[in-house]
């Protein structure tokens, strides 16, 4: 694609290809330059097929800036003007104090899905850019991910998986505990989903192979912020600047000022981007490997006692032997995603009181993970059950799936 000027139709031709299938598609527009050009080339787009699906241009109002009402209208009359269905859908409800821009995300995510749903449409195209990945990657590097965080975005992801991490949990009570109105009418009439599928984005991403699950689709992965200005400048199309982007309360906003820096010295958002394409191709084959050995041992989901040999740990290579760790803590636990930073410290714990046959306990993630002799005994957290007279008892056990040494 070229480096700068406008998106042409060709471009735009191949960016939106694989959704050509799909029935219905919801578009994230914010109003600011980058959901605005989604918005105009998905438009000009599905003018030029004979059969396109159809649009729905949604705007997160997130109640937290007086100027977001008439954005949201300028949305919408741009959307008419196009041809494109809009709603504008509400985050109601008291604002936190802090982690603001993580709990809009949510909230706008969670809202995205809804909509996504009532409209029968499997894809939420969001106008994620290059500049934006480069950020994610220094975001990611700042926090300290591993490299699951590294890889930043990708094409397609599922929406559920963001808002709900691999539990893949929602329902009304979600929605409500995060202050979302729900929305009051769906973006088109009911129609059949496709059954289609869309490719492989690149070697990390695959496309969506389910009817019923909503898709997130960054189709500008690959464009800078810039293109899609020169496009919006080219059509005499104006758009909205949201302030908190250059806000320096916020952590996004500091480390985009470091971004010319560090180009400065060959550190560009397209070094960062071809990072990230190059570790989730890591991170990919990794998991690959990882999806083997738990097919092979009997390790899934849904267990409630799994027993791992430490000989066959020990065997492993580090990073392999901490991801299986971490997978039968996920599959045992019910408390959520297992975060990283402590996977790693039980780790280093327990393989210490191996090397000196010392006793080992502890949880994480809701599983408790124990060593006998040279067993490794991953097992629900016992319950907390309080009774009148203060203390608290193990709950009853389910069966036990055993993972003997292999030989």
């Amino acid at each position: 694609m070229r480096s700068d000027g406008p998106v042409n139709d060709a471009e735009a031709d191949q960016l939106f290809a694989d959704l050509a299938a799909e029935p219905a598609l919801v578009l994230a527009v914010s109003g600011g330059p980058d959901s605005t050009a989604l918005m105009l080339l998905a438009a000009r787009w599905a003018k030029r097929r004979k059969a396109a699906p159809r649009l729905c241009a949604v705007t997160i109002d997130h109640g937290l800036r007086p100027q977001a009402r008439r954005e949201a209208a300028a949305v919408k009359r741009l959307a008419t003007s196009l041809g494109v269905a809009h709603r504008t859908l509400r985050w109601s409800g008291p604002k936190p104090s802090t982690g603001l821009q993580e709990k809009a995300r949510a909230a706008r995510y969670l809202l995205l899905h809804a909509a996504a749903e009532r409209a029968r449409a499997r894809c939420v195209l969001t106008a994620h850019t290059l500049d934006d990945q480069a950020e994610t990657v220094l975001f990611r590097m700042a926090r300290g991910s591993g490299l699951a965080g590294l890889g930043a975005m990708a094409r397609v992801v599922p929406l559920a998986k963001l808002l709900w991490g691999k539990q893949g949990r929602h329902g009304p009570q979600a929605g409500k505990a995060a202050g979302c109105e729900p929305d009051a009418a769906a973006c088109f009439s009911a129609s059949t989903m496709s059954a289609a599928v869309l490719p492989r984005a690149d070697c990390e991403g695959r496309g969506p192979d389910a009817t019923k699950a909503v898709w997130l689709v960054r189709p500008f992965l690959g464009l800078t912020k810039a293109r899609l200005i020169a496009t919006l400048n080219e059509a005499g199309i104006a758009y909205a600047q949201d302030p908190s982007n250059d806000d320096p309360r916020f952590a996004r906003a500091r480390l985009r000022r470091l971004v010319p820096t560090l180009a400065i010295e060959g550190l560009t958002s397209e070094r960062l981007a071809l990072l990230a394409r190059r570790v989730r191709r890591s991170e990919a084959a990794v998991e690959a490997m990882l999806d083997d050995l738990c097919t092979r041992l009997g390790l899934h989901a849904g267990v409630d006692h799994i027993v791992l040999a430490a000989e066959n740990l020990r065997a492993m290579p580090p990073e392999i032997a901490l991801r299986l760790l971490g997978r039968a803590v996920g599959a045992v636990g019910n408390e959520g995603p297992v975060e990283l930073a402590k996977l790693e410290a039980l780790s280093d714990a327990l393989f210490a009181a191996l090397a000196c046959s010392a006793k080992f306990r502890r949880t994480l993630a809701g599983a408790m993970v124990s060593l006998q002799r040279d067993t490794i005994i991953v097992e629900r957290a016992p319950a907390r059950r309080h009774r009148p007279g203060g203390g608290s008892r193990e709950g009853d056990r389910l069966p036990r799936t055993s993972i003997p040494a292999r030989k």
